[in-house]
């Protein structure tokens, strides 16, 4: 059974480790080896050390899937973070041996509530490389529109190209949650 909480600083530990064990899977052949062999996890401790020291000065939440001994995953958004696109979704990972089975849909919904229910005007919005067809394709399914590719500067230091990923409005998830769901005789 997975359950959902609001993460605390002190979870920052495990989010940085399911994070690079997250870019580790998903990202080899996209990232160099070297980067996701030797440095990510580090990086990622460092990442989410700093980002909950300033939590104050850039409001984020993270909302943590667990199950009744591990973290499953986690979701990570910006409210307010463009003029135009709205929050942004810096980070949505689900443990590598846990893909598949909804995790990432329950968080993305979580995400989308969370958003309505704190009254944010504005979409939502990620950016995925290019190269990611199964993240491109699940964002899709949630409803994503991809309504832009910029090339980026990655943390291996290479540069690929991402697609941004858009909901007008972060209601348009749930209705393509409830789409989901639906069983049609």
């Amino acid at each position: 059974m997975v359950t959902l909480r609001d993460a605390t600083e002190h979870d920052f530990p495990a989010i940085a480790r399911l994070h690079a064990e997250s870019w580790r899977s998903a990202y080899r052949g996209m990232l160099s080896d070297e980067y996701l062999d030797n440095r990510v996890h580090l990086e990622r401790v460092a990442l989410w050390q700093q980002r909950f020291s300033e939590q104050t000065e850039k409001p984020f939440f993270v909302i943590l899937a667990e199950t009744e001994t591990d973290l499953a995953g986690f979701a990570c958004a910006f409210p307010d973070e463009h003029p135009t696109y709205g929050a942004f979704l810096d980070n949505l990972h689900v443990a590598p041996e846990r893909t598949g089975q909804g995790i990432g849909r329950r968080l993305l919904t979580a995400v989308a509530e969370r958003l309505l229910a704190d009254g944010r005007r504005g979409g939502l919005y990620l950016w995925v490389i290019e190269k990611n067809a199964r993240a491109r394709q699940f964002y899709s399914k949630a409803g994503a529109l991809e309504v832009e590719c910029v090339e980026l500067s990655l943390p291996d230091g290479s540069r690929l190209n991402e697609m941004r990923c858009y909901w007008p409005d972060p209601a348009r998830l749930l209705s393509a949650d409830r789409k989901s769901h639906t069983v049609i005789t």
